[in-house]
């Protein structure tokens, strides 16, 4: 009953950060300077000031604030994200034709930070005073400073221009055709590059905190108590270091996922890449406060989604956590 309890309160939790987040969401933009109208106007090729008030009053721009608000949250309420003023299809079918590539560069950019971040982390620490722990030290300082779309043009020029080898473009190849197992291929070999420079950054830190935390629990009592016990080095790591080392990598992992996003509008800019990110940045462009507002709901709504998973992997890891909690 007690974790039940507790479940109804987090999820509890989850509504109101995104109903308050909405709403913020929903101000900043609308206050923000530039007028929908006079940009779809534009599209038309210009416009009097009898349509530019059609245009106001059709999209409902005409309306107070504060009404566009109750408006605006009570169709969120309903799941009804609206009508994108660009493109005139709704935002939840325009979302979903480009949530599948963002959340396929997310996990495989994820996914490349966390196995390289922690073997290089572990390695390293096993051997802290060794060359190549030296080196992971560097590489983790450049990875970390240098800007998303900085290691994406970099990598554009050298495996893109100078070694030819990936493509530094678009999902796929439109003057290839194919069957299934050519498509896969092909959007994997899209993949590579924008993966890469997603993840470069998170790779840097996951392995100078997997590197910290592994030093500090190899120096622990359980530790020296498996050593004597003359247990091989790999199970020492494997079973029991690794197991609570990673737990600060996990905990980043769930406070970046904002981040990554954030990074994810800047790589698929530089990558044409087709998801949220290129959509959100057009939408900026053309003033499409629908389409925006809705990717700032879809987003935060994954946020919050992978925080609760973040605690319950948590659980998972640290047996401890899960006794604490089922106790509490």
């Amino acid at each position: 009953m007690q974790a039940l309890a507790n479940l109804g309160g987090r999820l509890l939790s989850a509504l109101v950060l995104i109903g308050c987040v909405i709403v913020f969401n929903f101000l900043l933009i609308n206050i923000a300077p530039g007028d929908p109208a006079t940009v779809i106007a534009g599209e038309m090729g210009g416009a009097s000031e009898q349509v530019l008030a059609e245009i106001r009053a059709a999209y409902g721009l005409d309306q107070p604030m504060l009404v566009r608000l109750g408006t605006y949250v009570m169709r969120i309420a309903t799941g009804d994200l609206g009508y994108s003023y660009y493109y005139n299809d709704p935002v939840a079918d325009l979302i979903l034709s480009r949530l599948g590539p963002t959340l396929l560069l997310l996990i495989t950019g994820l996914g490349i930070a966390i196995v390289l971040g922690v073997w290089l982390g572990v390695l390293s620490a096993l051997r802290p005073d060794s060359p190549f722990s030296h080196l992971v030290t560097v590489f983790s300082l450049i990875g970390y400073s240098a800007p998303v779309f900085w290691t994406g043009l970099l990598l554009i020029i050298l495996f893109g221009s100078a070694w030819p080898i990936f493509p530094i473009g678009g999902i796929r190849d439109v003057t290839q055709s194919g069957g299934p197992l050519f498509h896969v291929f092909d959007v994997a070999h899209h993949l590579v590059l924008p993966a890469l420079t997603l993840g470069a950054v998170y790779t840097a830190q996951y392995a100078r905190l997997c590197r910290a935390s592994m030093l500090e629990v190899l120096k622990s009592d359980y530790v020296r108590t498996a050593r004597a016990k003359g247990l091989r080095t790999s199970v020492i790591v494997g079973k029991h270091a690794l197991r609570n080392a990673i737990l600060p990598v996990v905990t980043i992992i769930g406070l970046q996922i904002g981040q990554m996003l954030s990074g994810a509008v800047l790589v698929e800019t530089v990558f044409n890449w087709p998801g949220l990110g290129t959509l959100a940045f057009e939408s900026v462009l053309r003033r499409d406060y629908p389409t925006l507002l809705g990717i700032l709901v879809c987003s935060t709504v994954l946020v919050v989604i992978v925080n609760m998973l973040t605690e319950l992997a948590y659980r998972l890891i640290d047996p401890r956590i899960r006794a604490a909690g089922g106790a509490g």
